[in-house]
């Protein structure tokens, strides 16, 4: 731990995510309750809220990803943060002297620059972070995600609740400035090579679906994401179902389920920093799916509370052992000039899977029961478990395909 706060990069970026969750969070729900507010809970309206903050997932995710290897991280992400911050401002003032209606644009343009700022800083992780310390690294990044589950709604709605929407949109314009101004600590970015902007931006587009297709451990850690998405999809809209019809509890018990499940996650990041070194990054991948599974075997077939409630916490303790293991081994798999293109192939797989189930859920619970679907989502984690197993067998492959590539 004291390797990894002198580390300066390490330090930087966690303290610039502690400011960018700030504003993240207080940012969803502000807008949220302001919008269920002043359309007296428009359904339509209330969803449209998701597709800005979804859509340029898979919008922009890989076009993020590609200019993100052009330009330089440090560059990048102080530039997104800043028109970040700006965009947010502007919004203000319209809502001071327009249509409230304009709030729906704070949230797609910070989610649309998220894109290209998110790639820059796993590029940092690589360029500058030891391969030793880049999963306990990776484990602090997802425990700092992991206590913003439980802390940021309860921050974002009470900032609106107490202070309004005005005072919301102006937090989280401050958090967006001082997320900058910290990354300005950050060592200067190194020189671009020259060659690489002369090529066109499609032929670095294909160059990087080539790259992953080339690469063993990122095809199986594709197939991974995309099963990991599918499972989650498919019981995500249903954990409410868990209470009221398996459980014969009214709907306000869900509370306690997510508590459990956000609960296990911080504690489960925290104990995963301290074995981070020791575990080599698909065996702790591979935990992680195998205690989803159980946990989610679990939720599908228990009648009890009290054994619904640690199956939730059981599968919340080994979440960030899938996050922080899936990647240390992009980051470990992929050379320096490939991370954004990788990171924007292989993240709208998870989210397109996990769309993709979530929107046919409605019509597979009214099919099949309740059971068949958690049973579903744990034999699906299940198969993720084996798509590992190539990589358990040969613990070099990561190194040895970035030598070799």
């Amino acid at each position: 731990m004291g390797m990894l706060f002198r580390n300066k990069v390490i330090r930087t970026i966690l303290f610039s995510v502690f400011f960018l969750q700030i504003g993240i969070w207080v940012r969803n729900y502000s807008i949220l309750l302001y919008v269920i507010e002043k359309t007296n809970e428009n359904p339509i309206a209330v969803s449209l809220i998701s597709v800005a903050e979804f859509a340029p997932i898979f919008l922009f995710s890989f076009i993020g990803g590609t200019f993100a290897d052009r330009w330089k991280p440090k560059k990048t992400m102080i530039w997104c943060d800043l028109l970040s911050a700006v965009s947010i401002f502007a919004v203000l003032l319209t809502l001071l002297f327009g249509s409230w209606k304009i709030i729906f644009f704070a949230t797609l343009v910070s989610s649309i620059l998220s894109q290209f700022s998110q790639p820059s800083g796993m590029k940092l992780f690589k360029i500058h972070v030891p391969e030793e310390m880049v999963q306990i690294g990776m484990s602090m990044y997802q425990t700092l995600f992991a206590v913003f589950m439980i802390l940021g709604p309860i921050l974002g709605t009470y900032v609106y609740q107490q202070f309004g929407i005005n005072a919301a949109i102006g937090i989280m314009g401050i958090a967006f400035v001082l997320s900058a101004v910290i990354l300005t600590l950050l060592p200067p970015d190194q020189e671009v090579e020259g060659q690489e902007e002369k090529s066109s931006i499609w032929h670095e587009m294909k160059e990087g679906f080539s790259y992953v297709l080339s690469k063993r451990t990122l095809t199986l850690l594709g197939a991974c994401f995309a099963l990991a998405g599918l499972a989650l999809g498919l019981t995500q809209p249903l954990t409410v179902f868990l209470v009221t019809e398996q459980l014969g509890l009214p709907k306000e018990q869900l509370q306690w389920l997510m508590a459990a499940f956000g609960t296990g996650m911080i504690l489960g990041g925290g104990l995963t920093i301290g074995i981070a070194s020791k575990i080599k990054p698909q065996v702790l991948l591979s935990f992680g799916l195998g205690a989803s599974a159980l946990g989610f075997f679990i939720m599908g077939i228990s009648t009890e509370f009290w054994l619904t409630l640690t199956a939730e916490f059981l599968s919340g303790l080994f979440m960030p052992c899938i996050h922080i293991g899936i990647n240390t081994l992009i980051l470990q798999g992929t050379e320096q000039k490939f991370i954004g293109r990788v990171n924007g192939i292989l993240n709208p797989l998870f989210m397109g899977a996990m769309v993709l189930t979530m929107s046919i859920t409605g019509w597979l619970k009214e099919t099949f029961s309740l059971i068949v679907m958690f049973e579903g989502a744990a034999i699906l984690f299940a198969f993720g478990i084996l798509t590992m197993v190539p990589l358990m067998k040969r613990s070099p492959m990561v190194q040895n395909e970035v030598q070799n590539s």
